[in-house]
């Protein structure tokens, strides 16, 4: 969970009211893939529950996801085709958020750009020191340990997750 509060942490409540208009919500059986390694993908996912994995070729699982993670992330930006394959495990809910979208909107708002550049970047930076701990043989921090860097914004976060998981249980106005 704590994934996902790096990124709503420095987004506002116009951000995440955005997000949940422009999202799809997609109900998701064991067996589907998400996002397959090399093939690149249209679309930002952000698992609302259940469990998806992460599998590398040759490497095997790397790693198995929950609610609140985000998924897509490196590819959207660096425009590689994604390394890894993500499938579901367990049925799971997930929030798709169209790449092309987000595109434009940050070309039109100038302070989302830098809010979500902002998020992503945190975000990364975790996720490299926490494989850089690991990989000296440190246990990196627990699932959910949050960085002092997020701590000022976690509960403005954890209630900005549950408004937009309330904003998708809605039923659509059009």
């Amino acid at each position: 969970m704590r994934k996902v509060l790096y990124i709503l942490g420095q987004l506002d409540d116009a951000d995440i009211a955005w997000m949940g208009r422009i999202g799809t919500r997609r109900n998701l059986a064991p067996g589907d893939v998400l996002i397959e390694e090399g093939r690149a993908s249209p679309h930002l996912f952000i698992v609302l529950d259940g469990e998806v994995s992460v599998t590398v070729s040759g490497v095997g699982t790397v790693a198995r996801l929950h609610a609140g993670e985000i998924l897509g992330e490196m590819s959207f930006v660096d425009k590689a085709p994604p390394s890894a394959t993500v499938g579901v495990t367990r049925p799971s809910r997930v929030l798709i958020l169209d790449k092309a979208a987000i595109e434009a909107r940050l070309q039109e708002n100038a302070a989302f750009a830098g809010r979500f550049y902002k998020a992503l970047a945190i975000f990364l930076a975790d996720r490299l020191r926490t494989t850089t701990l690991r990989g000296r043989g440190g246990a990196g921090p627990a699932e959910d340990e949050l960085d002092d860097m997020v701590l000022d914004g976690v509960s403005m976060a954890g209630l900005r997750f549950q408004e937009l998981l309330r904003a998708l249980d809605r039923p659509d106005e059009t």
